[in-house]
């Protein structure tokens, strides 16, 4: 297999995690959020996390945010946007940073770390979304040729 095709499937892989986390809090399929406890039940997708589970040199910060709807829009707007354009190969430097920002976030919830002083899944996440908001890879079984094409991107560079 090329390496342009394991960028893509990479790139894929990322993008599902993200927006299957979507789907997950919005509907409750039983994975990591019940159906009771779904968004769409009206429990906010951020409360449980925030409230409970953050802990740490940053608690305090991450708790006060729990259960706000600004947070929780955000929060599952993040989830659904960066998914399906990491899957559909489409705004790739948006999509990289703010995938970036939001695993660093995450990141920091978690400090001190339990398993390594400094390294987890999430640094690694992290530098996958900068290499692909920073580098053109991870374009094959991608919407990204037909999008290049498009006038909206050839006048805003920065929805490439």
């Amino acid at each position: 297999m090329k390496i342009e095709s394991l960028w893509s499937l990479l790139r894929i892989t990322l993008g599902f995690i993200f927006f299957w986390a979507f789907l997950d809090k919005l509907f409750g399929l039983n994975f990591s959020t019940p159906p009771e406890k779904s968004w769409i039940e009206g429990v906010s997708p951020t409360s449980g996390y925030l409230e409970f589970a953050v802990k740490g040199t940053f608690a305090s910060t991450f708790n006060t945010l729990s259960a706000n709807p600004l947070i929780d829009w955000l929060f599952m707007l993040g989830l659904l946007l960066i998914g399906l354009a990491m899957i559909l190969g489409i705004w790739q430097k948006i999509a990289g940073y703010s995938g970036a920002l939001m695993v660093f976030l995450i990141y920091l919830t978690q400090l001190p770390l339990k398993n390594n002083p400094l390294i987890d899944e999430h640094i690694i996440y992290l530098i996958l979304f900068l290499i692909f908001a920073k580098n053109e890879v991870g374009h094959k079984f991608s919407l990204n040729k037909w999008w290049e094409r498009t006038e909206l991107v050839k006048k805003y560079k920065i929805l490439k």
